[in-house]
């Protein structure tokens, strides 16, 4: 008879193996009595959505540096959240992120609400943040699914059924392993799990705390698992950026509309990004140079192509497409990636001119 996956042996595993996160009480401290912060587990996994663990840990240390508390960051200016979020993508979280510190900050004291129902209520909290939210925060029995946990559940159970329609079939399946006891040290030890042993890729599965009860490894299927359904293939897209620097060395930004890709960051003026091909729609009447290259950038669902022009323009020259930024003021690291992006080719254009460079945040 073959023996059932216990959550009592993965936690046992946990306890030796837990990964060191700056967000995480360990379950040695998290046994003494110390807990974790709702705030600084609400943060990370906000970070944590579509971005690596590697990525976030630099940002999150910044972030609680500067608003160590909810009410810190409610009470912080947006464009310096922004500012702090570049790099990071899906910006519609950073916007959300604010909405429900103040939310948080305003109508609950400051105090994150401990149940995954109420949690849901709040502005950019779905199902999976609020899980870990109420378990890992509040040791919930709450079930936390992310893709560690599908990878965990489709090899432990051979469940051959593509992603995203095995979806529910997963979930229940992680639901009754769930603990009633330890449920948010739990929690964090199947997501380790996933991420440290049972890979997508060359799974560790001699170290693996449930390799015994395992169908898929037994069965020798795990390696093909989990299944998924065919990607379609992404759309490309077109737009022209428009980088004008002053004789002063001031920089054309403006405010992207709060709505849309890269909601409320900075930006070089430029064209809709379409199907086709763009149409001119240059800030200001100046000397524009259209430069070598393209700068391109990947999102979500489609891939992106800008042309790049350049202008150097007096300094009585204005523009409604935004504002100059003098130059001490002016951090390329605000900028999202796509269009540092942009920086960066303007910047080793041989015939523009260097741009200067810009300063860097410190952490």
């Amino acid at each position: 008879m073959r023996e059932i996956a216990d959550p009592s042996t993965l936690l046992e595993w946990y306890d030796h193996n837990a990964r060191l996160m700056p967000w995480r009480v360990s379950p040695q401290d998290r046994r003494a009595g110390v807990q974790p912060d709702p705030y600084r587990i609400w943060l990370s996994e906000v970070m944590l959505q579509q971005t690596t663990v590697a990525a976030v840990k630099e940002y999150f240390v910044r972030f609680t540096r500067r608003w160590p508390s909810v009410t810190d960051l409610a009470g912080a200016k947006d464009a310096d959240v922004m500012g702090e979020w570049a790099g990071l993508g899906y910006y519609a979280r950073a916007r959300n992120l604010l909405k429900c510190a103040r939310v948080i900050a305003d109508e609950y004291d400051g105090i994150f609400p401990n149940t995954h129902a109420e949690l849901l209520t709040l502005p950019g909290i779905g199902p999976y943040t609020a899980a870990a939210v109420s378990s890992i925060a509040y040791d919930l029995p709450e079930t936390v699914l992310d893709g560690n946990v599908e990878r965990v559940m489709s090899r432990l159970y051979d469940i051959h059924t593509p992603l995203p329609t095995s979806k529910p079939e997963l979930m229940e399946l992680a639901q009754a392993l769930t603990p009633q006891k330890r449920a948010g040290d739990y929690a964090q030890a199947v997501m380790d799990l996933g991420a440290t042993i049972c890979t997508p890729k060359n799974p560790a599965c001699g170290l693996c705390p449930w390799r015994k009860p395992c169908i898929g490894q037994a069965a020798g299927t795990h390696l093909e698992l989990p299944k998924k359904l065919p990607k379609k293939a992404k759309p490309i897209r077109k737009g022209i950026a428009y980088i004008a620097k002053r004789v002063d060395g001031a920089y054309l930004l403006e405010t992207r509309p709060d709505a849309g890709l890269l909601g409320g960051m900075l930006g070089w003026p430029g064209t809709d990004w379409i199907e086709g091909e763009p149409t001119e729609r240059p800030p200001m009447k100046a000397q524009w140079k259209t430069l070598a290259g393209e700068a391109r950038h990947t999102f979500t669902h489609f891939h992106l192509r800008l042309v790049v022009k350049t202008a150097l323009v007096p300094m009585d020259r204005a523009s409604k497409a935004g504002d100059f930024v003098p130059l001490q003021d002016f951090r390329v690291s605000d900028l999202p990636t796509v269009m540092r992006k942009v920086f960066d080719l303007a910047s080793d254009a041989p015939k523009i001119g260097r741009m200067p460079s810009a300063r860097s945040k410190t952490t």
